[in-house]
C-alpha cells in the first residue's frame, strides 16, 4: 500500500490524489501485486501524529510576497502539512514530495514542493498543473509504484 498525505485548499489537490486512487485500484485488477493507495488529508484541525510507514506528500504552491525566488515569499495555506511533516521524526519516512501549482505562475510553478524537499532531504519526484490530465495520473502512479518498491 503507498500512503500519501496530502493538503488541498481549492480542491484540486484533494481531485488529484482521489483520481490516483482509482486509478491504482484499477491496476491491481488487473495486477494483484499492484500496490494501492491510502490517502490522508492535512489541515489546519489536525493535530501532528508520529508516523511509521513510508509515505509520500502531495502540496499544492501558494506563495505571497516577492517572486518566490530571489525577492523573498512567504509560503501561505499550506502550512500544516509542512508541520505534520516536520513532527518528531515523520520527515524520516517521506520518500518523496509531488507538487502542484499554476504555470502561469512561472518560477513559482511548484516552488513549495521544492522547498519541501530542501526541507525535509528528500525529492521532488513529480509535478502536475492544477487538477491534473489523465496521462498525470499515470505517470504520478508509475513514479510512486517504483519509488515505493525501492523504499
Amino acid at each position: 500500500m503507498i500512503t500519501i498525505f496530502y493538503i488541498s485548499i481549492s480542491g484540486n489537490t484533494r481531485a488529484f490524489v482521489k483520481r490516483l486512487q482509482e486509478y491504482a485500484a484499477q491496476q491491481q485488477t488487473a495486477d494483484p501485486t499492484a500496490p494501492t493507495i491510502e490517502l490522508t488529508e492535512i489541515d489546519d484541525n489536525t493535530l501532528p501524529q508520529t508516523v511509521t510507514v513510508p509515505f509520500f506528500a502531495f502540496v499544492p504552491t501558494y506563495l505571497e510576497g516577492g517572486n518566490g525566488v530571489d525577492n523573498g515569499d512567504q509560503e501561505i495555506l499550506t502550512e500544516s502539512l509542512r508541520e505534520y511533516i516536520d513532527y518528531q521524526q515523520n520527515a524520516d519516512y517521506c520518500l518523496g514530495i509531488v507538487g502542484s501549482g499554476n504555470k502561469n505562475f512561472n518560477r513559482q510553478y511548484c516552488l513549495t514542493a521544492q522547498q519541501y524537499a530542501e526541507q525535509f532531504n528528500t525529492q521532488v519526484l513529480a509535478d502536475y498543473e492544477l487538477r491534473g490530465t489523465a496521462a498525470d495520473v499515470k505517470r504520478v502512479y508509475e513514479i510512486l509504484r517504483q519509488r515505493h518498491a525501492e523504499g
